[in-house]
């Protein structure tokens, strides 16, 4: 069973992730690592459906969804598993090695927009959720999304979840006691660019000398990706054929250079997202902002617990919207309750179970008819000092396009954060970095 713990994993993912590059390569052969736990039993009743996910604080946002479900279905039942708040580390290379063995993998199983691409390249891991009257539910979502979740021969096998639409997460405490506004439209308006945000960074860290201004370099170096890449094609680390261009595409240099620039100002508290540590400085307040897709309000609200309870506010991000992230739920073909585990992916992507999720956790729906409800457009988030969420997220959600990220993406993106945290703890000197950026996404990308 994979661990849940992230502290020391990283040595062991390396070695999954080398089973992951196998898999990405050849589509079969590599040695498989049972979890240990049995898929559902085929005699058991009630039937237990297991939905693995990933991620921090909240992570899906299924709790309370999965609660009124197994209220009122006694006869299958939903156990869930949040094995890992890493994917690209931890989770996805565990979950291509039950999915190759055919053993292991839940019977629903969460996949991060980053997997999809090599998902999609495997259609014999899935169920086809045709099968089960599920592509009548092809008019619930944008056409990008829905066509993410079909396979190369035309099996459909992912339903959408949410969708990352973008904002700076910021602790107004801390903006109080550096002399900053407190309020969000007055908070946006100190950041037009990201140049902007740097120099307000700079003031704050004038004033605070015990936090930093951001929490390391990953998340807002995503966030500049993710903007910069919907201006060059739509495309981040491979381009359409599934030609790494890393080396080529202005968006990832750009992104590189910001996150350069803001390691070195000493503006970043050095946090790798999704590490025991992070999750640790959220809670203490070890720094000011980061940037926030709206699923990672959940994961925020989450590591920092009931103490940062009104002191976090929502804000417009820098440089203009984006499209970070967004995930998909499939049900893989060694399940032996297809029928029952298409029936839990099909309740957990329904319209009202999305809006649900989004007012408790944060969870931007895919669910077209679900953003458009007025529950949705007009959400606040209670923890986050009542912000308006449903304004802030919702009315933007039908506009955002996505970004292509190729079969390989996982295990490139897993190398080209590890040289962008090297940069910023300081184990990879700056004047190298981009050199082994480009020279580590070429050896992942095999």
């Amino acid at each position: 069973m994979m661990t849940s713990k992230r502290r020391g994993g990283l040595a062991a993912a390396s070695v999954l992730a080398a089973a992951a590059l196998t898999v990405a390569s050849c589509g079969s052969g590599s040695t498989p690592q049972s979890s240990g736990a049995p898929a559902s039993s085929a005699a058991a009743q009630p039937v237990t459906i297991r939905v693995q996910t990933f991620g921090g604080g909240t992570n899906f946002g299924y709790k309370n969804a999965i609660d009124k479900w197994n209220a009122e279905h006694k006869d299958i039942q939903i156990k869930h598993e949040n094995l890992t708040d890493q994917f690209e580390q931890q989770y996805w290379p565990q979950m291509i090695q039950w999915l190759q063995a055919g053993n292991g993998a839940g019977d629903v199983v969460g996949i991060d927009e980053g997997g999809m691409g090599l998902a999609k390249a495997h259609p014999e891991w899935w169920a086809d959720l045709k099968e089960y009257g599920l592509e009548s539910r092809k008019a619930d979502f944008p056409a990008w999304k829905w066509e993410t979740g079909v396979s190369t021969d035309g099996k459909v096998f992912g339903l959408g979840t949410d969708i990352g639409g973008m904002s700076i997460c910021y602790r107004t405490d801390l903006f109080k006691k550096a002399g900053l506004p407190t309020d969000r439209a007055e908070v946006s308006a100190l950041w037009p660019t990201w140049d902007e945000f740097m120099k307000v960074g700079q003031q704050f860290q004038g004033k605070v000398k015990d936090t930093k201004w951001a929490d390391g370099t990953n998340t807002l170096y995503q966030v500049v990706l993710y903007q910069e890449a919907a201006k060059n094609g739509n495309v981040a680390y491979f381009d359409q054929q599934n030609n790494l261009i890393v080396d080529k595409n202005p968006a990832v240099k750009t992104a590189f250079d910001f996150a350069s620039k803001m390691s070195q100002g000493g503006l970043t508290a050095k946090l790798r997202n999704f590490t025991d540590e992070w999750a640790a400085g959220t809670q203490k307040g070890s720094f000011a902002t980061l940037g926030c897709p709206s699923w990672m309000l959940g994961v925020v609200s989450g590591n920092a617990g009931d103490g940062g309870k009104g002191k976090w506010d929502v804000a417009s991000v820098p440089g203009g919207g984006g499209n970070w992230g967004g995930s998909w739920v499939a049900v893989p073909k060694q399940s032996k309750h297809p029928k029952e585990a298409a029936m839990v992916a099909d309740y957990l992507t329904q319209a009202q179970t999305q809006a649900s999720i989004f007012a408790d956790f944060g969870n931007m729906p895919s669910n077209t008819k679900a953003q458009q409800e007025a529950a949705v457009q007009g959400a606040k988030n209670e923890f986050f000092n009542d912000a308006p969420i449903g304004e802030i997220f919702a009315k933007s959600a039908s506009s955002l396009q996505p970004v292509f990220l190729g079969v390989k993406h996982a295990q490139v993106k897993n190398a080209i954060e590890s040289v962008i945290q090297g940069m910023d703890d300081g184990s990879v000197p700056h004047d190298k970095a981009w050199q082994q950026l480009v020279d580590d996404a070429v050896k992942a990308a095999g």
